[in-house]
């Protein structure tokens, strides 16, 4: 009993070890980057310590405030089209029967395989067709609809008992109102999932704002610091101080939203 109770602890012991190596091999280069980003402009002269000053010149030279308005639009457009497309079409795969249904899911499936930049010729040629270049359609309506955002929720779905949505429809609940009342309150977990997931990959996006528009005005955050890079390639602090900038608002959005982000990628893989 003895031996079997040391065997586990040193496991535990063990995996807390590993666990926290991973941690600070994850964790030490964004430490070097921040700590960078607060050196005094100019390592190797004698500085005075540690200085906020190089996020307001970064701020100011990248003008990253008309950026910032651009990537929180686009991101919350395009996370608020995929959160409904995929609540209709996954609600739809999971629940009503017609013919051609797992067809339907395979080939959604499918899309999961094909890199968007084999697409963009195309897209490219639908854009201008329907005059959206160096618009905010070109960088929203392409990706408003994911088939990964469809999978995750038609897996939620199925987790949800049967029974619930029968019950709502013997008080005089229509289908809609099922959706929308019972099931998408249920499916928080994988609504959050889905939200991070697209804000963030939105948030990070450079190859739609670099392929699709070219007026300054449609500037994104990361098109800002690919621009503040050419520009300060010299200057580590500022540039460092240019990439926390960019990066915090995701970082704390993940914070925020972690918990239900867990449950969600945890939930959606029990049934097929």
């Amino acid at each position: 009993m003895t031996k079997s109770f040391d065997r586990s602890r040193a496991l535990e012991l063990l995996s807390f070890i590993l666990l926290l190596a991973g941690a600070a091999l994850v964790l030490l280069p964004l430490a070097a980057v921040f700590l960078v980003s607060l050196s005094p402009s100019g390592v190797g002269v004698k500085g005075t310590g540690l200085t906020f000053a190089n996020y307001q010149e970064a701020w100011r030279r990248g003008n990253f405030l008309l950026a910032f308005v651009n990537s929180t639009l686009v991101a919350i457009a395009v996370t608020g089209f995929q959160v409904i497309t995929s609540a209709l079409a996954g609600y739809a795969l999971a629940r009503l029967k017609f013919r051609g249904r797992q067809v339907l899911v395979l080939a959604v499936l499918a899309t999961l395989v094909i890199p968007f930049q084999l697409l963009v010729i195309p897209i490219f040629l639908v854009l201008k067709w329907g005059h959206l270049l160096n618009t905010y359609g070109a960088l929203i309506l392409p990706t408003a609809a994911n088939g990964f955002g469809i999978f995750l929720l038609r897996q939620y779905f199925m987790t949800i008992p049967v029974e619930l949505e029968e019950a709502a429809m013997l008080d005089g609940a229509n289908r809609w109102q099922v959706l929308w009342q019972v099931m998408l309150p249920l499916a928080r977990p994988a609504l959050v999932t889905l939200f991070l997931f697209t804000f963030i990959g939105e948030w990070n996006d450079l190859f739609k704002p670099l392929v699709f528009t070219t007026r300054p005005e449609l500037r994104t955050v990361q098109l800002a610091l690919a621009e503040f890079q050419e520009q300060f390639t010299s200057s580590w602090p500022l540039l460092m101080a240019a990439v926390v900038i960019g990066t915090l608002p995701v970082v704390l959005l993940f914070l925020v939203g972690q918990r239900q982000f867990m449950r969600g990628i945890a939930a959606t893989g029990i049934k097929n």
